[in-house]
């Protein structure tokens, strides 16, 4: 296992290093073909359909491509779609655009034609107008359809259901009795999850921007406020090369810690609080996730630590539990054992396998964990893919279920303490009793958030860790006493 250390690094000094070195390597477009290749490979007969994302309707900030479009096309202006038509296993495909207004273009600047598009990415196309007729036609065969839904986010893709090309599809189908309509993202799912040399590359770099946003923020002058941490982030990303975030920078302070997913940003950090830093960048598409806790004074308490070294040796487990071949759930499982014996240690459970009433829907015959005490101190999961988008698909999602060469993960193991969760259980017997017996060691731990998130990828020596912000309890104070003093208004 190929682990970086951040400890030899003076801090911003990896952004200089970063810089010196030769640019990231860039998808070649051979690539983009071979993907299409492989689409059509396993459609074997009949059309795939995909849509773009439309043009913004608002003016903050530019359009970036659908990640499912963008790996079959490398097309990133708005309001495109790509038909191809499958046969015997090979794909013709054609690119439809829709031409800048005359005067739009001179506020956004003017979209390739399609000259340019044949000449620079080997594709047909054609102007959008035509688009409903050559599919109709293409529907009128009896051909079979695949879709690729145009959904703005795959987290949020039931929410996201009245888009242009499920309309456009709905009215396809409208006008032909017995149209076969496939979703084809099972397959490109499967063909992203397996990252290529050059996808690597640039999950790399965007690592390495990240892991020295996480350094500034460390670095910073004492904050007061949760926007001054967000703002060390997101400079240093930007600074270094970095798109956009890779999702809302998550910058919680204290209770704010212990929300998942908090990206208001603009609340109060005191000393004595934690800070959890979930924050990343974007490049060339491809997207890092990191995840660090730090104390506001620079010093941990006894039991942040506890709580602290608890998260990271629960991710340590993980990782020595991610290697080629094996399971993903031998990782997960065993983040979670080392977790639910240390709760238990510090009496916020009242055993490793004792149950709780949930206030969520929870399997407890199908999925024993997810009844137990220290799932409620937990809640997540530990992993997910990343690449074009933050979560991407991962070879572990399918088939055996186990890590492959080309795949790329986060581990992010996290626990949570406040008296504000208990509060939010059933009045049940089950969970009165639990609350009298943890009660004062929650208050104790009162408002801790800690979770510890890396980047992995899998290559042909093993598992490599590709972010590297300092991450282990001594390294973090050591970098957070360099502070400078905060100015006095």
């Amino acid at each position: 296992m190929n682990i970086p250390a951040s400890a030899c690094r003076p801090p911003l000094l990896l952004g200089m290093l970063i810089f010196a070195q030769t640019a990231a390597a860039q998808i070649p477009a051979a690539e983009y073909a071979a993907r299409r290749d492989s689409l059509a490979a396993r459609v074997g007969e009949g059309v795939v359909v995909a849509f773009g994302g439309r043009t913004p309707v608002t003016d903050f900030g530019p359009f970036y491509q659908l990640p499912a479009f963008h790996y079959l096309t490398n097309f990133d202006e708005p309001d495109a779609a790509m038909v191809m038509v499958v046969k015997a296993g090979k794909g013709t495909t054609s690119l439809f655009l829709t031409p800048a207004d005359a005067r739009r273009a001179f506020y956004y600047g003017h979209r390739p034609d399609s000259a340019v598009v044949v000449r620079t990415m080997g594709m047909k196309a054609r102007q959008f107008s035509a688009m409903d007729q050559v599919v109709d036609s293409l529907a009128a065969t009896g051909a079979a359809f695949y879709t690729l839904n145009d959904f703005s986010d795959a987290d949020f893709v039931r929410e996201d259901s009245l888009t242009r090309g499920r309309q456009f599809m709905r009215g396809i189908a409208s006008r032909h009795t017995g149209l076969v309509v496939k979703d084809a993202h099972g397959i490109v799912d499967q063909l992203r999850a397996r990252k290529s040399p050059a996808e690597l590359a640039l999950l790399r770099k965007a690592a390495e921007i990240s892991s020295e946003g996480h350094r500034a923020a460390m670095s910073i002058a004492e904050p007061t406020k949760e926007y001054e941490v967000q703002a060390a982030l997101e400079y240093a990303f930007m600074r270094l090369g970095g798109a956009r975030p890779s999702y809302g920078s998550i910058v919680g302070g204290g209770l704010h810690g212990t929300q998942l997913h908090y990206m208001r940003d603009r609340g109060d950090v005191k000393p004595g609080d934690l800070v959890v830093m979930d924050a990343a960048t974007e490049y060339e598409g491809y997207a890092a996730d990191i995840t660090r806790t730090i104390p506001v004074s620079g010093k941990y308490t006894a039991e942040q630590k506890s709580l602290y070294q608890l998260v990271l040796d629960a991710q340590l487990a993980a990782e020595r539990n991610s290697k080629p071949g094996m399971l993903a759930a031998a990782a997960q499982d065993s983040s979670f054992d080392i977790r639910a014996k240390g709760l238990a240690k510090l009496g916020l459970i009242e055993s490793e396998d004792a149950t709780l009433d949930f206030p969520w829907q929870n399997n407890c015959t199908a999925n024993p964990r997810s009844c137990r005490q220290s799932m409620f101190w937990m809640i997540h999961g530990i992993s997910h893919g990343i690449g074009l988008a933050v979560h991407d698909p991962a070879q572990s999602y399918f088939g055996d279920r186990t890590y492959k060469e080309g795949d790329a993960f986060t581990i992010e193991p996290g626990i949570y303490i406040s008296t504000s969760m208990l509060d939010a259980l059933p009045d049940t017997p089950k969970n009165r009793a639990f609350i009298a017996k943890v009660k004062p060691m929650v208050e104790r731990y009162e408002n801790s958030g800690v979770r510890i998130e890396d980047d992995y990828i899998i290559t042909a020596k093993g598992l490599e860790r590709i972010s590297n912000a300092p991450r282990e309890i001594a390294e973090i104070e050591a970098l957070m006493a360099k502070r400078p003093a905060r100015a006095i208004p």
